[in-house]
């Protein structure tokens, strides 16, 4: 190792250092409702801040001069020695990443769930030292509401029209009394999603999570499509009834038994009937380095995932990087017959598998 070597990762590692302060101050700023406030564009000082958002004003002119170092907000007169008169003003692109709950770009959620998984640190480290784990109701209300904002956008504009882009499922989706079960519903956006974009159906959620539930049945309300989807708090593994599609988004890697739901699933299928797993776009195999969505969706399990399939006992420890072949050994062991990717492209980060009895 050369002492460009060690240069080079000092300087990475610092760079890492300097990213999670900007997350930790851009959760500061959304929870407190700072970057909210200044969505309008329109310069503020702190005190004008503080004022809008019934926060402390000190707080307020360091929080607005850091975002404004990181290049985050604009100072629109930085030059000025007064402090208290500085203003500063949150660009149009910024506004939409950090407060846009509609916007694809919409960013602010992640440091949220960073945050929330940060301070389950103690408990993290607990069940590395033990091989215990830590359950999702454990990382609170920050991760729940977190997790569902994330993937809000994307269900919310994208779904119907990529779910329609594969005639086997238009057609299943948009027959009169289509019947649709979907497992681990989380915020519910994704059932909202089909509610939406096909009318003629009917929609069950099971979900473990009673928080998740009632927070699912709030965002059915407000989205007016209550009265076509019933939430239930049940397990993926309980699923009743007979359905014509079967989905589990961004789950199943998270369950610790994973095998029985999804052979409930399979039972649960209507002749002809299709599951539809969605899940992480990770590689089909190891390598080391990987590329960054690698890097991501291990460090989500890490601290969330895997942690949290572990929560239970006995647990297949999936974790959030379940390669397709981890996939098609789940399915295999719940007898279904095929696992097929859907050419589902440019979704998030998500792959769209089709399991086939």
């Amino acid at each position: 190792m050369t002492d460009d070597d060690v240069d080079a990762l000092g300087e990475r590692l610092l760079t890492a250092g300097l990213g999670m302060t900007q997350m930790l101050s851009i959760h500061i700023g959304d929870r407190l409702g700072w970057y909210r406030a200044l969505a309008d564009g329109v310069p503020r000082t702190s005190a004008q801040l503080a004022d809008a958002t019934s926060t402390d004003e000190r707080y307020a002119r360091e929080w607005l001069e850091q975002q404004a170092v990181f290049g985050l907000l604009e100072a629109t007169d930085a030059a000025s020695r007064d402090a208290a008169t500085r203003t500063f003003r949150l660009p149009p692109a910024a506004a939409e990443v950090l407060t846009d709950e509609h916007s694809l770009s919409y960013l602010a959620p992640f440091a949220r769930s960073l945050t929330a998984a940060a301070l389950r640190m103690p408990d993290l480290l607990d069940a590395y030292r033990s091989g215990g784990g830590v359950g999702w109701a454990a990382y609170g209300e920050d991760m729940r509401e977190a997790q569902a904002d994330m993937n809000r956008p994307w269900f919310e504009s994208r779904l119907a029209d990529a779910l329609r882009s594969v005639p086997e499922l238009k057609a299943s989706l948009e027959r009169p009394g289509a019947r649709i079960a979907e497992i681990g519903f989380g915020g519910g956006h994704a059932s909202i999603a089909l509610a939406l974009g096909f009318p003629d159906a009917s929609i069950e959620g099971f979900d473990v999570d009673e928080a998740s539930v009632t927070l699912a049945r709030r965002n059915a309300a407000n989205a007016g499509v209550d009265d076509r989807i019933d939430f239930h708090l049940a397990n993926g593994s309980d699923l009743a009834g007979t359905f014509d599609v079967v989905f589990a988004f961004e789950c199943v890697h998270d369950m610790p038994q994973p095998v029985p739901v999804l052979a409930a699933a399979r039972a649960a299928l209507a002749p002809g009937g299709v599951m539809i797993v969605v899940d992480e776009a990770v590689a089909d195999e190891f390598s080391a380095p990987g590329n960054e969505t690698e890097q991501l969706m291990y460090g989500f399990s890490l601290l969330v995932c895997l942690p949290d399939g572990r929560s239970h006992t006995p647990s297949e420890a999936t974790g959030t990087v379940m390669r397709r072949s981890t996939l098609e050994s789940y399915a295999a062991r719940a007898w279904f017959a095929s696992v097929d990717v859907l050419p589902v492209e440019g979704f998030a980060a998500f792959r769209f598998y089709a399991l086939r009895p």
